[in-house]
C-alpha cells in the first residue's frame, strides 16, 4: 500500500480511503467488521464515515458498528477515522447544520456512538448558508484545543465557499479546510472546473466519492440485472449512457482489465486526488479495489478515456470563456 500526505498536512493516509455508508443498510454488521478488518490487513489506514450514515436503523447506526469494531482493542491508533458534521440528528430544530451548538452536540454524539476519544479528520456534510463563518470556526477551534478533532474537511463545497472559508481561518489564524470531499468519477467530472483547482491552490486533499459512478463504471451492461441495478432508476441511467457504457467496457476488454478498476485508477491518476473512497457492501468487492493501486494509465489510454466520457475541457475560466 503506498500512502501520501493529506493535502499540505503532515498526515500520511493510504491510496484508497474505505467508505463505510452501506454498514448497516446494507451490509450486515459481521460483514461490515470483516470488512474493516480485511482493509486494515491490506493497509488501508484511512476510514470515513458520518453521523448520518444508517441514520433509518437508529442513532447513527452505522457510527456505532464502526465503534463496536474499534472497542475490541488495538485498532483506533492504526488508523486516520474521519465523520462528517451537517445533517438532520433529530427532530429539534437546532439537530441539524452548522450552528456552534449543533457542530458541540454532533461532536460528543459521535465520539460516543465511535467510542474514541476523538475523530481525526471532521467534515462539514454540506454548506450552512445561514451560519457566518466566524461562528464555525470558533466552534472548530474550541473541538481542536480540546483535542477532541485534529483535522477539520468540507465535503460538497463549491470553490468560491472553499476559498473563503480557508481565507478567514488564516484571519484567525486557525489551519482552516486542509481536505475537500466531492463526487468525482470519469462519468462525472464537474469538479474539474473550478473544485480540483482551488484544492490545488489552498493544499486540500482530495477526496472524491463515487468514483465508480454509482456503479455505472463497474460493469454495469454485463450486471445490469444484479442487485441494486435492476431498479428502474439505475436501468433509466444505464439507457441514458448506453452509447458510452459500450465502448468503455469494450476498451476495458481490449486491455484486459475489469470497468471498475479502470475507473478507480484513473481517479486516482489524478495528482490532486488524495484517497478515493470505495465503499464495498462485501469483503470481495473491497478486495477487488485493490487491483486499481497496480496499475497506471498511460496517455494513449487517458486519450482513449477522455475522448469516451469527455470532462469539461479544462479548468475555469478557460473551460467557459475565450
Amino acid at each position: 500500500m503506498d500512502y501520501v500526505g493529506l493535502g499540505r498536512t503532515g498526515l500520511r493516509v493510504s491510496r484508497l480511503c474505505l467508505g463505510t455508508m452501506n454498514f448497516g443498510p446494507e451490509t450486515s454488521e459481521k460483514e461490515s467488521h470483516a470488512i474493516m478488518d480485511t482493509a486494515l490487513e491490506a493497509g488501508i489506514n484511512f476510514f470515513d464515515t458520518a453521523n448520518v450514515y444508517g441514520w433509518k436503523r437508529g442513532e447513527g447506526w452505522t457510527e456505532q458498528i464502526i465503534g463496536r469494531w474499534l472497542a475490541q482493542g488495538g485498532r483506533r491508533d492504526q488508523i486516520v477515522l474521519a465523520t462528517k458534521v451537517y445533517g438532520r440528528m433529530g427532530e429539534r430544530e437546532n439537530e441539524r447544520r452548522l450552528s456552534a451548538y449543533h457542530i458541540r452536540r454532533a461532536c460528543e454524539e459521535s465520539l460516543r456512538r465511535l467510542q474514541t476519544d476523538h475523530i481525526d479528520l471532521y467534515q462539514m456534510h454540506h454548506i450552512d448558508p445561514e451560519t457566518p463563518w466566524e461562528e464555525i470556526w470558533q466552534a472548530m477551534e474550541i473541538l481542536v484545543q480540546q483535542g477532541k478533532v485534529l483535522y477539520v474537511g468540507s465535503s460538497n463545497f463549491p470553490a468560491w465557499q472553499i476559498a473563503t472559508a480557508n481565507q478567514l481561518a488564516g484571519q484567525r489564524h486557525f489551519m482552516g479546510l486542509v481536505s475537500e470531499q466531492s463526487i468525482y468519477s470519469l462519468q462525472n467530472r464537474m469538479i474539474e472546473l473550478e473544485v480540483i483547482p482551488v484544492c490545488r491552490s489552498y493544499g486540500l486533499g482530495l477526496i472524491p466519492y463515487s468514483p465508480l459512478g454509482g456503479g455505472l463504471l463497474a460493469g454495469a451492461l454485463a450486471k445490469a440485472t444484479e442487485g441494486r441495478r435492476s431498479t428502474e432508476e439505475f436501468q433509466m441511467e444505464v439507457e441514458k449512457y448506453r452509447a458510452q457504457l459500450t465502448q468503455y467496457e469494450d476498451l476495458c476488454k481490449r486491455i484486459g482489465e475489469s470497468p471498475s478498476t479502470v475507473a478507480l485508477a484513473w481517479v486516482l491518476s489524478n495528482p490532486v486526488v488524495t484517497a478515493p473512497i470505495i465503499g464495498p457492501r462485501t469483503t470481495e468487492q473491497l478486495t477487488g479495489s485493490l487491483r486499481a493501486l497496480e496499475i497506471t494509465p498511460d496517455e494513449q489510454l487517458l486519450r482513449q478515456l477522455d475522448k469516451i466520457w469527455p470532462g469539461p475541457r479544462g479548468e475555469a475560466p478557460e473551460a467557459y470563456a475565450w
